[in-house]
């Protein structure tokens, strides 16, 4: 009578695959020292692994997240676009995220594409969804005293309050571009005084330096959106879409601005200095944001309330089916619940 040979593993049948993938790729998975994160103690001895679902929910503009990110504001009025709203309307509603559309400026006199933007059916009534006009147009509706058509198309939208984009560099730099006849922060400061809707203001890939900072921070905004320096930069793809000269005498202006982390070191000092003078409440850390490991670390690191928000990462992901962004932000939660069990910021 003969007997089944023992395995050296009975207990684990991919142990034998396993230890060989290990020889096969220790070389490769190296980590050399300069190539550390810096930002973070790792604490492995303080937590078990979280259990999927275990981020803490939320109050964030007046309604509950389950996420701490924000989809930042992008485009429409166009098939794709609309494809692409809905897309990440739809991943919003199942991961408890917040919106912001893109320009909606086209909503304001036609409801030729209000499909491409009313999402709110797909993203449900329970989570915050903001429209989006630019400093210009505002300026414009408060000259021809028509700024009536914004709560209209908020009521159409069935959105919680508008975002109000600041770009002057990009208008600079674009060959159809607005020309602002004053200074941004005269019209946001009229449009709050006419309006009763929340306001968000974010830039546009440059950031905001620290006297623009402070006069923000001291306005009854919902939330300033940092749109710092190191993702998309509207002023370079404007300057792109010019005449060879203007790129050539203009190139190094789009180069300028200022990174979120270094915004952020701005806020929590102003913060503190400004004490009751501060009402603005809350932040959305965009801008260079390339992963969970940036977000966690700002958010982290923010005495205001905030969440992390992205544009190019959904956006690279929300052109094809729904599983791939699916996919992209459960592993994003994925890497926020273990990044809260085992990271400490320094």
């Amino acid at each position: 009578m003969t007997t089944a040979p023992k395995t050296a593993f009975p207990d684990d049948p991919t142990a034998v695959s396993r230890k060989k993938d290990h020889i096969d790729l220790a070389f490769r998975s190296r980590v050399e020292s300069g190539e550390l994160d810096r930002r973070f103690y790792y604490e492995p001895m303080l937590s078990a692994h979280p259990v999927p679902g275990s981020l803490v929910p939320f109050s964030f503009l007046g309604k509950t997240l389950r996420t701490p990110i924000w989809v930042s504001s992008m485009t429409g009025g166009t098939a794709l676009a609309g494809k692409i709203n809905h897309l990440l309307a739809r991943v919003c509603a199942e991961f408890g995220m917040g919106m912001g559309l893109g320009s909606c400026r086209q909503l304001l006199y036609s409801n030729e594409y209000l499909p491409d933007f009313d999402v709110r059916d797909t993203m449900g009534a329970d989570l915050p969804l903001f429209a989006n006009l630019g400093v210009a147009q505002i300026e414009k509706l408060i000259e021809q005293k028509e700024t009536e058509r914004i709560p209209t198309m908020l009521q159409r939208l069935r959105a919680d309050g508008l975002i109000v984009h600041v770009n002057p560099l990009q208008e600079a730099m674009q060959p159809e571009g607005d020309v602002f006849k004053r200074p941004p922060l005269e019209i946001v400061q009229e449009l709050l005084k006419t309006v009763d809707f929340k306001i968000i203001v974010k830039e546009v890939g440059q950031g905001f330096g620290p006297a623009s900072l402070r006069e923000l921070l001291q306005l009854p905004l919902a939330a300033i959106e940092f749109a710092a320096a190191g993702g998309t930069n509207f002023a370079k793809l404007e300057l792109l879409r010019s005449d060879v000269v203007k790129q050539e005498i203009f190139d190094k202006m789009t180069a300028l601005g200022h990174t979120a982390v270094e915004m952020l070191d701005w806020t929590n000092a102003l913060q503190v200095e400004l004490g009751e003078r501060c009402l603005t409440p809350n932040l959305i850390l965009s801008g260079g944001v390339t992963d969970f490991l940036d977000g966690y670390f700002l958010t982290q690191k923010s005495v205001l309330p905030s969440v992390y928000g992205q544009a190019s990462g959904f956006l690279r992901h929300a052109q094809g089916e729904y599983a791939e962004l699916q996919s992209y932000v459960a592993a994003q939660v994925r890497g926020l619940e273990l990044a809260g069990a085992f990271l400490k910021v320094k």
